[in-house]
């Protein structure tokens, strides 16, 4: 692309200024030429020297951008050195640029600073990275007109003026190259005499940035000149001020030819000395302007600009650069035009415009502005205005830029909220003070040079970055840059042009909270150390007129919060008559979390007490607690308190509040509760203990009350407990310990419990009886013994005081009973217990009457019974035997099988069968003396029982992980291989699930999957003989429990790469996982670690932070019910390294609507970001994309509207490496309102179409809404206007868009009302145009000339008259030849016509001649062609199908054609094709559908296997020789039948060697094949005789040497699904031949003579040696040789 041309996108091109006849005596000729360089062979000549070589130099943008050009300095004449040109003097119109330059252009003015070949010493290697907001950030650009001697010209320095908003940024196109062209430029600076300055040529200047993320301009110093640095906003060629009308001819300047990368950030580094802070000075121009005095606008009002000092003012007022790059449409450049308003006819303010110009001009209201809904820039600096009455710009949402610098005005309270406006320019006017309504997004206010005295009513600013209030009698006021900064908030970059004081800033942290709301409410600013008492008293003042009755207001205040802290208010009213709180009074409070900014305050749900505890996430916020004062039934207006921002805790815990619960009375359980605020550390258990303090002693620790619960001892009593706890983190950080003490420990009552008789109660025997005392020291506690009265059964004291007592005789056979009554230490006495003894007993002892007794069967409980006398029959003591013989003969013969045990009973066991059972019965006394033992035996010998079981229990821990173990007694013979199976059950009466793994098994391990179940275990008894008895099962005691969570293993799963998702890989054990701990590290190359905020999911992503690395991640297992394991760590991975270059996300920015202008914001990760690229397409509803452009930015056009847009952004990183692009894809463009621009009535003649002109902006034009008018006179605009309701002379004639003017049209006017809509039938403003002349009659013509069908063969011919009255018109009928003659039908001269076979395949014409009634005849008009005239349609009165429907057979389609005369007419002249069309059925449900059968299109159709069990159905579509088709014909079948099974095309496959394997193959039909007979056979060759091969009936067969010399026959039976047989079929093989290798290796060995063969005789016996046929034996040794 040529340089001369503009790219959408580029930064503007500086086009060169021919400035001729610049001053001359009438304002409208002195208007600016600004044209564009073609080339740069056209500069003018110059006394400017440049090199020679001009051309675009490359430089590498990763390096620094080198400024390799040399600079001549200009040859300037001697009387420039000072200028003593008269200025006149007029109002400053000229300020500061609020654009922000391009990279492009701050290189152009780096360039410019190294005039006179000086080289900047040190050329900038390291890029400023700065991004969009950081730009609007910037400061705003002083201007000063000082003029510069020639001395100090080279010297001069130019700073980049970055300001505001920026355009010229955000729409640079991007540069698919990495190459900047190194830029000279000649500056000329002010103070240039008329007399010698004939023409300066500033060198060309092609600037080009590389496709880069960030874009960079280098810094330029100079180390050796201190010299003002001259600040401009102006493009290459500007022309600083001072220049003489007279002196200067031309000033033409190179074009620039600048295109930078789009970004998502960009940075411009400023250029500046080192040394020195100069006052800056800027020019607002762009390209192609002059500064200053040569300033348009100076020479259209006839005034000129003079430097006095009047004119430092412009340093004050930032004035917009005239966006060039605009089109017409779009941009309004009216400045210094006289314009008085803005609905002067002239103006044409339109709905499009975005860039409004109109300063220096005379306009004193608004009211107009309201159409600019788009607008972005409005500059009305220097007009008349006085406000209030800025209402009308609240239809502009759009604005970003107004400028009302120089004006009257004195207020700002009607300007609207503007939710775009980011620079406002109030400069110059009668301000006092700065209220208006809140402006979301405004960035820079500046107001410098007005009457400003109070910051009452300063508006919520939420985003402003700069303040400008320079000459303002408010400076008086001390610190007012900290009373903005409190007013702003944290935005606040700049004051007054300057970074903000750091003292300043250090005053403002010194006020209260509050202090903000009570500047803007009016109070008197004043030092830090007096705002808390001035601002409680300010809003005291405020408050005290809605105080309960008698109330004074003490204290309003709020402690400093902390993270997780608890945060207090203060509010305190007391009474004015006492001073003392009144109990009476009710304070509610409230809680509100907000901004730093005292704004968007948002209710905390829940915090409704006095105090909060503030939470992570408040971090940073403002805390406001409203308080609510309610007397009696009365609720009073709420005051409020304001805190200090949320600060973050120092994560060290403090307990808040420590309590001890329970009754201090020994005996029970008392337990310690602490409140904790951990202050941002994670939650832990802390340290509890338990101290005892006795009466004027220290405390002591008890040892192992490590608890919050505490049993109380009687080592408590009298005493006071202290409960001390530590809180202590997670992360091990441990608070200060607090004490709690308790009051003393009481003793409980006296009592006893477990009173017992000890010792054996047997005459002479001393019993002694004891118990368990409770309830402090025990005291003298009585005792007493008593008797009982066998008579009576009463018990009378024996003795009292002891707790001993010797049993004597009068005890035999009697109980005795002992009272144990508690007395303590003070001799309260407690409830007494008492407890009887047996009986006592006496000896020596004797048995008789001794039997056995139960069932004699096995594992069945017998028991021995007798009489004892002389003791005690439970003293005795039994033994049992086992004997074979019913006659007892001693103990010779028995054989124990128990020990002498005091139990009288026993359980027969498995050994006792078929024995008899022998109990030995020694009588004893309860003092162990025994008698002579008894002998009692069975009556007879032990049977066996059924197998069963006598016991069944379940031993172990009821446990995840652990054995349960089971145990069983078998009875019922030798146990066999009995059954055990294990069960879980949800509820303890199911049925149970069988676990399989441990069938078999007595022992199980408890697994997962059993926790919260129960536990059974059944065992069926099986003997040994195999017979089985019933099972029976034992229930666990327990639900089975959880294990202790814990983690097997931990590691981390995923590569060592940014961008890389890594996962954590554990194995986790103890019940259901419920929520565990993760915690991720980075640790450095030295081994220091630190945790990653914010990563304590089971993943993370790896950033750009971890690159260099180690990764490792911390595990504390957690189960669902919460119980907490040991914490794992895990291993590390490391070095992280950079990924691939990736954009992670990619979104748009801006409105997608018609008109509209789209960006994009993209993140990127991958190592550090290098040259990435971007592509815009247009994407249609079908998928097909369109590329539009590579720019930052996308204007959005009607050809979007209905579609998507989609971004392509590829990521590059700066060693080069491409990523994956990332595209996104918008919703659909929607269409702008629809605005009627221009609306035009041509010439109006009777019965001819008026089809007005018009222009429609807003999406898809819809239908819109169209009146005429007839009227007899031409309305004016205002009787236009209101054309619809006036009725006087104004008839409506059309709602049409065009119209046709009648008869009764002749003379008059039309006017015509139009709505604008759109597709969607929204409407805009309506147009309303009126023709210039009356409607002119018309010559007799005649229109809508058509032919109309009136039945089949018959038309008539019509047509619409109009000019004058009818008479006999002429009509005509035509026919239409296919190479479009039109041939005229004899004799056809009436309406109606009636066809002939001639006009078939023809359309027809209709012709009307008009004649008027006054024989003037017009001209003949035809109607349009009629449609094709064409006979009747062929029809098929029904289609029929031949044949079966059976596999394998043949349909054929018939067609039968209708027997009318019509019908075999048009069959026997006009058929020509018949189409066919089979298809087959499908079920689908209770619905049948059919699918085409592809290629099946003729009249026949074979039917297959696959159609069996569906229905066929056949199309049929005749075609004449017109080309038209028939009404589809069908016919349909029956569901398909199989056909008989058959075999066709059967095969033997396989070669024909006795080695090798055999196949059958064969094509069958006839339905689903079943199983199919094979049979194998040998046949000789030339034999009709067939061998069958025994066992082969498969379809495979592998040949052997019995099939030598034979050929192989396969008899193939096809048999269906269904058993039915079909036609059997036979294939045979050639002779079957020796495999040649073994014949080679049979011929060798016989030619050798190392083969013997021996041939026996077949017998019946069986054959020793291999039998070869004769035959066969030939054939092996030579094929050509027989053998007999």
């Amino acid at each position: 692309m040529e340089d001369s041309e503009a790219q959408p996108g580029e930064d503007l091109v500086v086009k060169s200024l021919n400035l001729e006849n610049q001053f001359t005596e009438s304002p409208a000729e002195s208007v600016k030429k600004v044209t564009k360089s073609e080339k740069s062979s056209e500069e003018a000549e110059s006394k400017v020297s440049t090199p020679a070589n001009s051309t675009r130099k490359k430089s590498d943008t990763r390096n620094g951008s080198e400024l390799s050009s040399s600079f001549v300095r200009s040859t300037v004449s001697s009387s420039l050195r000072a200028s003593n040109s008269v200025m006149v003097t007029r109002r400053n119109s000229t300020g500061g640029v609020p654009e922000k330059l391009s990279a492009s252009s701050a290189r152009q003015q780096n360039k410019a600073s190294t005039i006179a070949g000086n080289k900047p010493s040190t050329p900038a290697t390291e890029s400023v990275r700065r991004s969009l907001p950081e730009l609007r950030r910037s400061s705003l650009p002083s201007v000063t007109t000082k003029p510069t001697s020639r001395a100090n010209l080279s010297e001069t320095r130019k700073s980049v003026p970055v300001s505001l908003v920026v355009r010229s940024l955000s729409t640079s196109t991007a540069s698919d190259t990495s190459i900047q062209k190194t830029v000279r430029k000649s500056a000329v600076k002010p103070a240039l005499s008329a007399s010698s300055l004939k023409k300066i040529t500033s060198s060309s200047l092609d600037s080009t940035a590389s496709s880069t993320s960030r874009k960079t301009i280098s810094k330029i110093s100079s180390p050796t000149t201190r010299s003002p640095t001259v600040s401009s906003g102006s493009r290459a060629g500007s022309v600083k001020p001072a220049l003489a009308a007279s002196s200067l001819k031309k000033i033409t300047s190179s074009s620039l030819d600048s295109t930078a990368s789009s970004t998502s950030r960009k940075t411009i580094s400023k250029i500046s000395s080192p040394t020195t802070r100069s006052p800056t000075v800027s020019s607002g121009s762009r390209a192609g302007s002059l500064s200053s005095s040569l300033d348009r606008s100076s020479n259209l009002s006839g005034r000129k600009k003079a430097v006095t000092p009047e004119s430092r003012d412009s340093r004050l007022i930032v004035l917009p650069q005239v966006e060039i790059k605009a089109g017409d449409d779009v941009r309004l450049d009216l400045r210094g035009h006289r314009v008085r308003s803005l609905n002067a006819s002239g103006l044409n303010l339109s709905p499009n415009l975005e860039f409004v110009y109109l300063r220096d001009n005379l306009l004193s209201t608004l009211e107009g502005v309201e159409t600019l809904t788009r607008v972005k820039v409005l500059d009305l600096s220097f007009n008349d205005f006085k406000g209030p009455g800025f209402e009308h710009l609240k239809n502009c949402k759009a604005l970003q830029q107004l400028y009302l610098a120089g004006n009257q005005i004195t207020s700002l309270v009607t300007l609207p909220q503007l939710p775009n406006l980011e620079f406002l320019s109030v400069a110059q006017n009668k301000l006092k003070s700065l209220s208006m309504a809140s402006q979301p997004r405004l960035q820079v206010l500046a107001a410098s040079k007005n009457r400003i005295s109070t910051l009452k009513g300063f508006p919520y600013l939420p985003v402003l970055e700069h303040l400008r209030v320079e000459e303002n009698p408010i400076l008086k006021m001390p610190h007012l840059e900290a009373a903005s900064i409190l007013l702003v908030g944290p935005t606040l970059k700049k004051f007054n042009d300057r970074d903000l004081s750091l003292d300043e800033l250090a005053l403002a942290k010194r006020y209260p909270a509050h202090t903000a709301l009570c500047i803007r409410d009016g109070w008197e600013f004043c030092r830090p150390e007096h705002a808390a008492d001035s601002t409680f008293r300010f809003l005291f003042e405020q408050w005290k007129d809605h105080f309960p009755p008698g109330y004074l207001l003490k204290e309003a205040s709020i402690d400093k919060p902390f993270e997780e802290d608890a945060c207090r208010c203060h509010i305190v009213f007391v009474q004015e008559s006492t001073l003392s709180i009144d109990p009476d009074i009710i304070l509610k409070y409230k809680w509100f979390l907000g901004e730093k900014t005292l704004s968007n305050f948002t209710a905390i749900p829940d915090a409704n007490g006095e105090v909060y505890w503030p939470k992570h996430e408040d971090i940073d916020k403002i805390l406001k607690v409203e308080c609510t004062p309610v007397l009696g039934q009365t609720e009073y207006p709420p005051i409020f308190s304001i805190s200090s921002p949320v600060a973050q805790g120092n994560g060290i815990p403090k307990v808040v509040n420590l309590e001890v619960h329970g009754d201090l009375v020994e005996g029970n359980v008392i337990k310690g509760y602490a409140k904790v605020a951990w202050c941002g550390g994670t939650p832990g258990k802390g340290v509890a203990s338990w101290l005892r303090r006795r009466w004027n002693s220290s405390p002591v620790v008890i040892a192992g009350a490590e608890d919050e619960e505490y049993l109380l001892t009687i080592d408590d009593i009298d005493s006071s407990l202290v409960f001390m706890y530590t809180p202590v983190t997670e992360e091990g950080a441990k608070g200060e310990p607090q004490y709690k003490y308790t009051d003393f420990v009481r003793a409980a009552p006296p009592s006893v419990s477990n009173v017992r008789i000890i010792g054996d109660a047997v005459e002479g025997n001393v019993i002694k009886g004891i118990g368990n005392y409770f309830g402090g020291r025990e005291g003298p506690s009585k005792f007493e013994w008593l008797r009982e009265n066998k008579e009576t059964g009463d018990f009378f004291l024996v003795t009292t005081g002891t707790s001993e007592y010797t049993l004597t005789k009068e005890d035999v056979g009697r109980h005795l009973a002992f009272i144990y009554i508690p007395i303590n230490f003070e001799g309260h006495e407690g409830e007494s217990v008492s407890i009887v003894s047996g009986t006592v007993r006496q000896a020596p002892p004797k048995a008789t009457n001794a039997k056995i007794i139960g069932d004699l069967r096995e594992n069945s409980k017998v028991t021995v019974t007798g009489t004892v006398t002389g003791g005690t029959e439970g003293s005795s003591r039994v033994q049992w035997f086992k004997t074979n013989s019913l006659t007892l003969n001693g103990e010779n013969d028995l054989e124990a099988m128990s020990t002498s045990k005091v139990a009288k009973a026993f359980r027969i066991p498995l050994g006792a069968v078929g024995y008899y059972i022998v109990a030995k019965y020694t009588p004893m006394t309860p003092d162990g003396e025994s008698g002579e033992p008894v002998y009692v035996i069975s009556e007879r010998a032990v049977e066996t029982l059924p197998p069963s079981l006598n016991f069944l229990s379940i031993t172990g821990d009821y446990s995840e992980g652990s054995i349960l173990t089971a145990s069983y007694g078998y009875i019922g013979g030798h146990e066999g291989k009995s059954i055990y199976n294990w069960y879980l059950h949800e509820v303890e009466n199911d049925t149970g699930t069988l676990i399989h793994e441990v069938s078999g098994l007595l022992q199980y391990r408890v697994t997962k999957d059993a926790i919260g179940k129960f536990i059974s275990f059944q065992c069926t008894p099986v003997r040994d003989d195999g017979i089985v008895g019933e099972p029976r099962t034992c229930l666990g005691q327990e639900c089975v429990r959880p294990g202790s969570p814990r983690l097997l293993a931990l590691q981390i799963v995923g590569d060592a790469v940014e961008g890389t998702i890594l996962s954590v890989d554990k194995r986790y054990w103890g019940g259901e996982e419920g929520d565990s701990v993760f915690r991720w590290f980075r640790t450095s190359s030295d081994g220091s670690q630190c945790e990653i905020r914010s990563a304590s999911a089971s993943s993370y992503m790896l950033s750009v932070d971890e690159i260099g690395f180690f990764i490792s991640v911390s595990c504390e297992p957690v189960r669902s019910d919460w119980a907490r394991g040991p914490i794992v760590l895990s291993e590390q991975i490391g070095p992280i390294v950079a990924g691939p270059p990736t954009c992670q996300s990619l979104e748009f920015l801006g409105s997608m609507m018609e008109g509209q202008r789209l960006s994009f914001i993209a993140s990127y990760i991958g190592g550090e970001r290098g040259d990435c690229f971007h592509e815009w397409f247009r994407v249609k509803n079908n998928g097909v994309k369109k590329k539009l452009s590579t720019d930052e930015f996308l204007d959005l056009t009607l050809d979007d509207v209905g579609r998507s847009i989609e971004l392509v952004y590829t990521p590059v990183r700066k060693d080069g490496v491409k990523g994956n692009p990332r595209s996104i894809i918008s919703d659909e463009i929607s269409p702008a309102d629809p605005v009627g621009l221009d609306l035009v009535i041509p010439d109006c003649h009777e019965n001819q179409e008026a089809i007005p002109q018009k222009t429609y902006f807003g999406g898809k034009e819809g239908v819109g809404e169209y009146t005429w008018y007839r009227t007899r006179t031409k309305l004016n605009e205002l009787a236009l206007a209101d054309i619809s309701s006036s009725s006087e002379d104004v008839d409506m004639c059309g709602q049409t868009f065009s119209y046709t003017p009648s008869l009764e049209d002749v003379g008059a006017y039309l006017a015509l009302h139009w709505l604008p809509t759109r597709v969607d039938d929204r409407f805009g403003k309506p147009l309303v145009a009126i023709s210039n002349s009356p409607v002119i009659p018309a010559p007799p013509v005649v229109s809508s000339v058509r032919v109309e069908k009136l039945a089949p063969g018959i038309y008539s011919g019509e047509g619409e008259y109009s000019g004058g009255y009818e008479g006999s018109s002429l009509f005509s009928w035509y026919r239409e030849t296919n190479d479009g003659t039109i041939i005229l039908i004899n004799g056809a001269n009436s309406k109606t016509y009636e066809v002939t076979d001639a006009d078939y395949n023809s359309p027809l014409l209709f012709g009307y001649t008009p004649v008027r009634s006054d024989s003037i005849v017009g001209e003949l008009r035809l109607s349009e062609p009629t449609e094709i005239v064409l006979p009747e349609l062929l029809m098929v009165e029904m289609l029929a199908l031949t044949g079966k429907a059976i596999e394998g057979d043949v349909l054929t389609a018939v067609e039968v054609i209708p027997k009318s005369e019509i019908q075999q007419c048009v069959w026997s002249k006009y058929k020509k094709d018949v189409s066919y069309q089979w298809f087959f059925s499908l079920e689908t449900g209770d619905r049948k559908s059919f699918e085409p059968l592809p290629s099946q299109r003729s009249c026949s159709f074979k039917v297959r296997f696959d159609d069996i069990g569906r229905c066929l159905k056949c199309e049929c579509i005749v075609t004449d020789v017109f080309g038209r088709s028939s009404e589809p014909a069908y016919a349909e079948t029956a569901p398909v039948l199989p056909g008989i099974p058959r075999i066709d095309k059967l095969d033997i496959e396989g070669r024909g060697f006795h080695t090798n394997l055999y196949a059958v193959r064969g094509t069958y039909t006839g339905g689903k094949e079943g199983k199919s007979k094979i049979q194998w056979l040998r046949s000789m060759f030339g034999s009709p005789d067939l061998i069958s091969i025994s066992g082969e009936t498969g379809r495979m067969y592998e040949a052997n040497v019995d099939d030598v010399g034979y050929r192989l026959v396969a008899i193939y039976t096809p048999i269906r699904e269904d058993g039915i047989e079909g036609q059997p079929i036979s294939a045979s093989t050639e002779p079957i031949a020796v495999e040649p290798d073994v014949y080679k290796e049979v011929k060798q060995k016989l030619d050798l003579g190392s083969v013997k063969f021996e041939v026996r005789l077949y017998s019946l016996f069986s054959i020793d040696v291999y039998f070869f046929s004769p035959y066969q034996l030939s054939l092996l040794l030579n094929p050509f040789m027989l053998w007999y």
